[in-house]
């Protein structure tokens, strides 16, 4: 039985990847582009899952992949998870950022075996620095709730931000690769180096 509201699925693939110089969303690590490749092991752990985009790439996708449209109310990656949370907000979700090349299966069951819907959110986080993982994280309803009296009052557009100084649940995978973020080509060459080892 699960406790706590229904979890659905969000791959935030709306940024511009300025730093990388092409869209991190489309680089195929696993034989296909990696945004879709954590849409569909989302789809295998949550109830639904949506690819939260902006309105210019909506032509991008097939019929068959369920998109949020970002309604560019809110900066940042806020964009994308309010949007969403304003589409479903009786759902938590659990977010990925598209810039995860490590991420896998394994990691998603033991981030939602984990989850303590009575906390604003459940995320992931390396141990040798445990801050939250904002993009790697399953969201409660409250927590978008509190997000928007978070962002009205002033305190900057960092989802980060306003996960340290809230109630959340810290979890430290056991592969600790997951939580790459590949934004530059720096990282992405890493990426692929480790990805090779596995």
């Amino acid at each position: 039985m699960i406790l706590g509201p229904k979890i659905y699925g969000l791959v935030l693939a709306g940024g511009k990847s300025t730093r990388m110089g092409k869209d991190k969303g489309l680089i195929p690590y696993h034989g296909m582009p990696q945004r879709d490749y954590l849409y569909n092991l989302l789809g295998r752990v949550c109830e639904k899952t949506f690819m939260s985009i902006r309105p210019e790439q909506q032509g991008e996708f097939s019929d068959d992949i369920e998109t949020v449209v970002d309604e560019n109310t809110y900066k940042g990656p806020y964009n994308g998870l309010l949007s969403a949370h304003l589409q479903h907000p009786d759902a938590a979700w659990l977010v990925l950022a598209c810039d995860l090349p490590l991420m896998d299966l394994l990691a998603l069951q033991e981030l939602i075996a984990a989850r303590d819907p009575n906390k604003i959110a459940t995320s992931f986080a390396q141990k040798e620095d445990p801050l939250p993982e904002p993009l790697c994280a399953i969201w409660e309803p409250k927590a978008f709730e509190e997000s928007i009296f978070f962002l009205e009052s002033g305190n900057g557009t960092c989802p980060r931000k306003y996960l340290i100084n809230s109630d959340v649940k810290l979890v430290f995978p056991d592969n600790p690769n997951v939580l790459l973020n590949a934004n530059s080509e720096e990282e992405y060459k890493e990426a692929i180096v480790k990805l090779a080892v596995e």
